[in-house]
């Protein structure tokens, strides 16, 4: 049994709006994404028997994103420990509250306990410029070889919008328009062509925007070029500092360096961020002519409510992780300022940061994340979506 069989795959077109993560990655041709499943099915295979089915059920999840994107981070965890020289022990009985952690790690006679958490960004709630997925997908496959469109949502429909006379409405626009012209009246300031289509309530601006010579003529190519800015919701350190809560008390008393491991989704990551959430927000103090700083004791170390928080040794923080990322983003392990906290052990491809009285000291890794992996620098090799060479006519 292997997470993706062996076959021969022809779509090659982008991940689509409505699409699952679990169907894209199943579904997607491209010696790219080959690489991608080829790593996957064999760092499944270095799971024990007893833990591989259920991994690979929420590999192949179509339901739920958040279970694809939590399953590869652990399985990029669980490869990395053992391409450091641990042994791993799959979800152990141990600590005092009955639950089982992740990991029990054993690396040169020292053993630690390793959490998993997977954390994803939002949309904000009140953002009403983005289109539903499957409208998106319905306008990527109007064909566009000589343009792209950025659009606006003027108005929101209560029901799902008809696609079929938007998509001829946008073909026939699209048609009509020469790429050049266009070109060339909006180098004398001429504003770029727009359509507007109205529809069982619903209100989409188009305008167009000719692509640069050497990328016309392929029929493949998505429609939408731009989307609108969207709002996202704030409080990144909150985001952290939840997730590490939902995890540091889960298993009690575990008498182990314990290491809550955060995979953190999100569209700007901040190291900002992080040192907030876990060491508590920078304040400058007014003192006379003279200001000091300080730190408020609104961390998840330096709370002065919950001292329980001494059980977790250090948060490990990777950025965005995915395997496109994998071998990119370079895990930063947060350390515990608490002195009542177990040390927690550095591996030779984390990052480290540290508070020192009220500054946040970082140091290097002593290797490259790669090394660790098994995997070249730069993997996958290639282009993920290569552009299709146009045929020249004879």
């Amino acid at each position: 049994m292997v997470v993706y069989t062996s076959r021969i795959r022809t779509d090659v077109s982008p991940k689509r709006a409505a699409e699952p993560e679990a169907e894209f990655f199943e579904r997607i041709a491209g010696p790219f994404w080959d690489q991608v499943r080829d790593v996957i099915n064999e760092w499944w295979s270095h799971f024990p028997d007893e833990a591989q089915p259920g991994l690979r059920s929420r590999l192949l999840d179509r339901n739920s994103d958040a279970n694809v994107f939590a399953a590869l981070w652990e399985l990029y965890l669980h490869e990395m420990l053992l391409g450091s020289g641990c042994t791993v022990e799959i979800e152990p009985r141990i600590g005092t509250s009955g639950k089982n952690p992740d990991f029990l790690v054993t690396r040169d006679g020292e053993r630690f306990v390793v959490e998993a958490i997977w954390t994803a960004q939002r949309l904000g709630d009140t953002v009403s410029n983005t289109l539903p997925p499957h409208l998106t997908d319905a306008i990527d496959c109007v064909p566009s070889p000589n343009f792209f469109v950025s659009y606006n949502l003027d108005r929101a429909g209560s029901a799902a919008p008809p696609q079929k006379r938007l998509k001829a409405g946008l073909t026939r626009w699209l048609a009509s328009l020469d790429p050049d012209q266009v070109m060339a009246g909006y180098e004398r300031k001429v504003p770029l062509p727009t359509h507007t289509w109205q529809e069982a309530g619903w209100c989409l601006t188009f305008q167009a925007v000719p692509r640069s010579p050497g990328k016309r003529g392929d029929p493949t190519s998505r429609t939408i070029g731009i989307h609108p800015a969207i709002a996202w919701f704030g409080g990144e350190p909150d985001r952290v500092l939840d997730a590490v809560k939902r995890k540091g008390g889960k298993y009690g008393d575990l008498d182990l360096p314990f290491i809550v491991a955060v995979g953190h989704a999100a569209a700007f990551p901040e190291d900002e961020d992080t040192e907030t959430a876990l060491y508590g927000t920078s304040v400058e103090y007014a003192h006379g002519s003279t200001p000091t700083f300080g730190r408020k004791p609104d961390g998840y170390w330096t709370a002065t409510y919950d001292h329980a928080h001494d059980r977790v040794s250090g948060v490990l923080i990777v950025n965005n992780p995915a395997p496109w990322t994998w071998t990119k983003n370079t895990p930063v392990l947060w350390q515990s300022p608490d002195p009542r906290s177990l040390p927690a052990p550095v591996l030779p491809t984390w990052e480290t940061a540290q508070l020192v009285d009220i500054q946040v000291e970082h140091q290097p890794a002593a290797r490259p994340t790669h090394t660790a992996l098994g995997l070249p620098k730069h993997w996958p090799v290639g282009d993920a979506f290569p552009r299709r060479q146009q045929s020249n006519p004879s």
